[in-house]
């Protein structure tokens, strides 16, 4: 009898943990990254249409993104920076043998979507998660900008690609490369928006700004720091 009870007891506490959600530690992604980096700049228009880095600028950006998945980010950039170009640098002659050169400072934020080729992270080897990982991006922007004194702004379309690396869980080295179509054929100053008298229909618009920035981010806000599984 008090073999049956003791099987029956051992029995229940075997039932009663199987039923008990399982806590499992694990080394967990994070949802947010913000960061900084520096950077040069191109310029493609009226006064440089063929030599992206002709008259290479700066810039300093900031970012901030939000990570739902391991394939996937949303990223805010903030950048801050200089372009400019002469047209007697060009083999095109503008009407009465005019030249003009420009320097533009620029002030952007921008709203991409990022899409990793790899599972980017680090963790378990089972999540297939790759140290590192290309990525293409894509999004639209506001520009604000100032030369000669005056000021604009227009939409602009951010397009590129880069690479990421995990120094560590929460530290990322990054380099991108964005090509931004502007919607404005000003950014090169006033006196270039038409050198050839001729109206530009609105989606000929020429300018163009390049940033090639090199960053470090750091990661933080866990999704979880236990996993629980119940049957």
């Amino acid at each position: 009898m008090k073999q049956t009870l003791r099987n029956i007891l051992i029995a229940c506490v075997v039932a009663i943990a199987a039923a008990l959600p399982v806590s499992v530690q694990a080394q967990e992604d994070f949802r947010f990254e913000v960061g900084g980096g520096l950077g040069m700049t191109g310029y493609l228009g009226d006064a440089n249409t063929t030599n992206l880095w002709g008259h290479p600028g700066w810039d300093i950006t900031a970012l901030m993104r939000y990570l739902p998945n391991n394939r996937f980010a949303f990223k805010t950039n903030l950048y801050v920076g200089s372009v400019s170009g002469n047209s007697a640098d060009m083999e095109n002659v503008f009407p009465d043998m005019q030249t003009y050169k420009f320097r533009t400072t620029f002030y952007e934020i921008g709203e991409l979507v990022e899409f990793n080729f790899f599972k980017y992270g680090m963790g378990e080897s089972y999540r297939k998660l790759k140290r590192w990982s290309p990525y293409i991006t894509a999004g639209l922007s506001l520009l604000v900008w100032s030369n000669d004194g005056r000021g604009s702004a227009t939409v602009a379309i951010p397009l590129g690609a880069g690479v990421k690396f995990k120094l560590n869980r929460r530290v990322n080295l990054g380099m991108e490369f964005l090509m931004k179509k502007t919607l404005s054929d000003r950014v090169d100053g006033k006196e270039l928006s038409d050198p050839y008298g001729i109206k530009h229909a609105f989606m000929k618009n020429t300018d163009w700004i390049s940033t090639l920035s090199f960053t470090i981010s750091y990661e933080f806000s866990e999704r979880c720091r236990a996993c629980n599984y119940k049957e």
